[in-house]
């Protein structure tokens, strides 16, 4: 036991807490650093910049013969990235896809994928890739003392820790990457404006973000789609490194139908014609016909939507689509990247612009001192040659006749150990006459350029210069026009679903039991139907389709529902409180449909009411809402509607037989409540129960109306009406013998 503990004991004790702790920021260090952020010197990540730097060694320029990708990565995989394969062949796939990449940095030969699925790529021992010319631009300078160096995983070799980016990469190409608790949204962006920018800020120092923005209005995607995002809404973007970026798709109208030409950024046209072939699916795109994908070779993307009639408002229609499909899309911008200081940070663009100048004038800076020390090796070098061409014959005796040559060729000419090396291997070829002047030639070039190069260093303004001219030169070079056109637009609005479905006649009928269906057309008798076992009929309104069915019930409570999603008359139907919940002791009396601006009179069995319009009786909640206050014990009676806007008369009637005509524009419009008086009924009526308003009409000059008793009705006109007219709230005149029981009102019809 005593030696178990004492083993134990020899070994380091921490905390958990402190362990884990440690491995944790250790490992998120790693992943911020060594995986996921782009430094913003060569805007790559590790193991792209590690692709890009085996393939160099390669020998796989843009002018070589293609290599099998197999090659590559497992060149990568054995000397620099010791990873999974397939991520790493993932990697540089999507530096080959011209739909994913601004400025391509691989040139792939096979399958690399294509905007339908761009991970459909194949195994990399099919297909074959060298760099493009692009490339060449983070390479050119690798081999002149412009980067630091760092061993590989297992020591036994060098690899670039940053490759000496001639372009701002991080801006052109962009990147996305998702670390421990942070994550970066980079888009693309176009050379040449991102170049205007640099150099404008070379220029002007003191250039704010609003200044650079003129030359870099927005990104630029690898696709003809358009920007649609406001320039203020970009322009924050840019001045916070935090934002979005929405892109449409671009159409053009083509024989009556839609041809869509180029789509977002990332977007699949498969993706996008399964979204909208779904809603077809699932009815809820009415007016779309038919769908076709004629993507060639020649129309890259050419997607076809035929409307259903020359009727269909295309502009809508897309509007709609627009906002439910992939065919127009936001994305998320972070500048969030590995600054010149080695810290993940988010820049701002005048920032993140001053930050690459930095790192680029310092490569530069580099470059520039490395050649100048090599001039100066050479010159060195070529100024002990010289002395030996001079003395000839004195450096041959010498070089014949000693056992060790170099002291005393240094002591004889005082020269260095470095030039007594240098002509102690000349070469005997190298002793013809011409050889002087050659020398001589090469060193007044050298002068020259160490003069240049020396000028250079001692000036800022010849730095910058030279900045300028390499970058316009690489500019020129590999610049093109903008792809991604910007196009303020407004935002993209979805058709409501009252919208999307076909607009039919339909009568929706409810039972006395309160089960609802709806018939097509307006030539239903409702009362032949056939109903439950002890059912029967309630009510029945007319309206379409696309509208909504409401419902009042007895206390007063109003509720709505799409009629398109009522079942068909040829069933029973299905009973509302499957779809409501009705209040207690309430029941389901009338059915209203027609449209949102239709006006109708809603009023209580004690001959009170109000004008309304149907949109006032809407309601998403299941319990409805609260649409007729009912004073005492008092019922709703049926909906009066305004089948015209000529309608100018209401009409009431009470079970005793008492009728009232006055104008409508007596009447309140209310959204909701209890109305004023419409008939008076002598309150001793009301509380014995023995009479109460029976029902209301509203009608035009020259309509009529009939008033039943029981199976017997009275068909009134114009002149016979004017005896009923009065003023609202009176108790009108008393109908003929036979109808001192009234039990309902109509508009007469044709």
């Amino acid at each position: 036991m005593n030696e178990i503990t004492q083993s134990f004991s020899e070994h380091e004790q921490i905390p958990l807490r402190e362990y884990a702790e440690k491995a944790y920021l250790d490992y998120s260090m790693y992943v911020v650093l060594d995986r996921a952020l782009p430094h913003i010197g060569d805007g790559l990540k590790p193991v792209q910049r590690r692709i890009i730097y085996a393939m160099s060694e390669l020998g796989l320029s843009a002018s070589s013969k293609h290599k099998k990708s197999a090659r590559t990565v497992g060149d990568v995989l054995g000397k620099f990235h010791p990873h999974g394969d397939s991520a790493c062949y993932e990697a540089m796939v999507l530096m080959a896809q011209p739909f994913s990449y601004r400025y391509p940095l691989i040139d792939g030969q096979g399958n690399f994928g294509s905007p339908d699925d761009p991970k459909s790529f194949a195994a990399m021992r099919y297909t074959e890739s060298r760099m493009s010319p692009y490339a060449k631009t983070l390479l050119t300078e690798l081999g002149m003392g412009t980067v630091e160096w760092a061993p590989n995983f297992d020591g036994t070799l060098k690899e670039p820790s940053l490759l000496p980016a001639r372009l701002p990469n991080i801006l052109l190409n962009g990147s996305t990457g998702i670390a421990v608790g942070m994550a970066t949204d980079i888009p693309p962006h176009n050379l040449r404006e991102v170049v205007s920018a640099c150099i404008r800020l070379l220029e002007e120092p003191k250039a704010t973000v609003t200044e650079l923005c003129e030359h870099v209005p927005a990104p630029d995607f690898p696709t003809d789609a358009e920007i649609i995002t406001p320039r203020e809404d970009l322009l924050k973007m840019y001045e916070t490194g935090h934002g979005s970026v929405k892109m449409r798709a671009v159409w053009e109208k083509e024989n009556g139908d839609i041809v869509i030409t180029a789509l977002p950024h990332q977007v699949s046209p498969a993706k996008v014609l399964e979204q909208i072939a779904a809603q077809m699916q699932a009815k809820k795109l009415p007016m779309v016909e038919d769908l076709r994908d004629e993507s060639d070779h020649e129309n890259p993307t050419r997607l076809v939507i035929v409307p259903r009639s020359n009727r269909v408002d295309l502009e809508q229609l897309l509007n709609h689509l627009f906002a439910t499909t992939d065919l127009e899309r936001n994305y998320r911008v972070n500048l969030n990247i590995i600054g010149i200081s080695g810290k993940p940070q988010v820049l701002n663009l005048r920032d993140l612009l001053k930050q690459w100048l930095t790192f680029r004038l310092d490569t530069v800076t580099r470059r520039l001192e490395f050649r100048l020390d090599q001039v100066v090796d050479r010159l060195h070098i070529l100024e002990g040659l010289l002395i030996a061409f001079l003395n000839i014959d004195e450096v041959i005796h010498i070089i014949r006749t000693e056992d060790k040559p170099k002291p005393v060729l240094m002591s004889h000419f005082n020269i260095t150990g470095t030039q007594a090396e240098a002509i102690l291997e000349l070469k005997l070829r190298n002793l013809a006459k011409l050889e002087e002047m050659k020398i001589r030639g090469e060193q007044g070039e050298l002068e020259e350029e160490r003069e240049y190069l020396e000028t250079t260093l001692g000036s800022k303004q010849r730095m910058k210069t030279l900045v300028k001219k390499e970058l316009l030169s690489d500019a020129e070079k590999y610049g093109d026009d903008r792809r991604s056109q910007l196009t303020e637009r407004e935002a993209a609005q979805a058709l409501k679903q009252e919208d999307l479905v076909p607009s039919e006649p339909c009568t929706v009928v409810l039972s006395k039991s309160g089960w609802v269906r709806a018939a097509k057309g307006h030539d239903i008798d409702a009362t032949t139907l056939n109903y439950k076992a002890g059912d029967e009929f309630q009510h029945a309104a007319k309206g379409r389709s696309n509208q909504q069915a409401v419902f009042l019930d007895s206390v007063g409570r109003a509720y709505s529902l799409p009629a398109h999603s009522l079942p068909s008359a040829r069933s029973l139907g299905e009973p509302l409180t499957s779809r409501f919940t009705l209040s207690d002791g309430g029941r389901f009396l009338y059915a209203i449909s027609g449209d949102v601006k239709q006006k109708l009179v809603l009023a209580s069995s004690f001959g009170y009411g109000f004008v309304t319009e149907t949109v006032n009786l809407h309601s998403k909640m299941k319990a409805g809402k609260a649409m007729i206050s009912l004073p005492g014990d008092s019922v709703p009676v049926a909906p009066a509607i305004l089948a015209s806007d000529e309608a100018e008369t209401v009409v009431c009637v009470t079970s005793d037989g008492y009728m009232l005509a006055f104008p409508l524009a007596d009447l309140p419009a209310l959204s909701k409540g209890k109305g004023n008086k419409l008939i008076n009924i002598p309150p001793k009526r009301l509380k014995a129960g023995d009479e109460y308003m029976i029902g209301l009409v509203v009608i035009a000059e020259g309509e009529e109306i009939l008033v039943w008793a029981g199976q017997r009705y009275m068909r009134i006109g114009r002149k016979d009406l004017e005896h009923f007219r009065g003023e609202r709230a009176k108790r009108g005149r008393k109908l003929p013998r036979g109808f001192q029981r009234v039990t309902g009102i109509e508009v007469a019809g044709d």
